[in-house]
C-alpha cells in the first residue's frame, strides 16, 4: 500500500514529539554525543536511549529518572536537560561493535516515543601514538583531531599548493618569452653579421 510521505512520516513512533540526528560518527576509542530535542510538556517523563533495528525489541542501555540528574555506566551517560527540552546521550571509548541503529525514547502511557539515530564507528586512525595520548589528555577526541587534519588540508595546504602551481607556470611563461626575445635578438645578430 502507497503512503503519501506526509502520512509516512506521521506514522513514525515519535517523529513529531522527539527528533534527533539521522547518522553520528565516532571513531574507535574516541567518543560520540548525541543530542535529541523534545517538544514542550514531555519535560517530567522517563527518556531512555536503546540499541537494536526493531523499535519493538531494541535493548534500553540508560534512561533517565524524570529529573535532569545524569545517569552514567561504565561507557555511556544520559542527561535530561528539560529547561532546554533536550536529552543528551555520550557514549566514550568506542569500540567497533558499538556500530548500530540506537533510539531515543520517551516513556509514556501506551506506546513509548521514539527516534532511530544510526550510530557507526570508525577504526580509529592511524596516527603516532603520542600523537595520540597528548589529544586525549587535552579532552580533544579523535574526530576532532580528523577535523582539524581536513581543516588544514582546505584552508593551508591546497592554497599553498595552487600557489606554487601558479608560479611555477607564471615562470614558465616568463622563461618561454625570454626565449623568444633571445631568438630574436639572436637572429637579428646573425643577419646583421652577414648582411653585406
Amino acid at each position: 500500500m502507497w503512503l503519501p510521505p506526509a502520512l509516512l512520516l506521521l506514522s513514525l513512533p515519535g517523529y513529531l514529539s522527539i527528533q534527533g540526528p539521522k547518522f553520528v560518527r565516532g571513531s574507535e576509542r574516541g567518543s560520540v554525543t548525541v543530542e535529541c530535542r523534545y517538544k514542550p510538556r514531555w519535560e517530567t517523563y522517563t527518556k531512555w536511549w536503546c540499541q537494536g533495528a526493531s523499535w519493538e525489541s531494541c535493548k534500553i542501555l540508560l534512561q533517565t529518572t524524570g529529573s535532569e540528574q545524569e545517569v552514567k555506566t561504565d561507557r555511556m551517560s544520559i542527561r535530561d536537560n528539560q529547561s532546554n527540552h533536550s536529552l543528551t546521550v555520550t557514549m566514550t571509548q568506542l569500540r567497533r561493535d558499538d556500530t548500530d541503529i540506537y533510539w531515543c525514547g520517551i516513556e509514556r502511557l501506551g506506546p513509548d516515543l521514539g527516534v532511530q539515530i544510526n550510530v557507526t564507528v570508525d577504526p580509529e586512525a592511524t596516527t603516532p601514538a603520542s600523537l595520540l595520548t597528548a589529544s586525549n589528555q587535552t579532552g580533544v577526541s579523535s574526530g576532532s583531531y580528523i577535523r582539524t587534519r581536513y581543516m588544514l588540508l582546505v584552508f593551508v595546504k591546497v592554497p599553498v599548493l595552487l600557489i606554487l602551481v601558479g608560479a611555477v607556470l607564471w615562470l614558465k611563461g616568463e622563461v618561454q618569452q625570454g626565449l623568444a626575445i633571445y631568438t630574436n635578438l639572436s637572429s637579428d645578430l646573425l643577419t646583421k653579421d652577414t648582411a653585406p
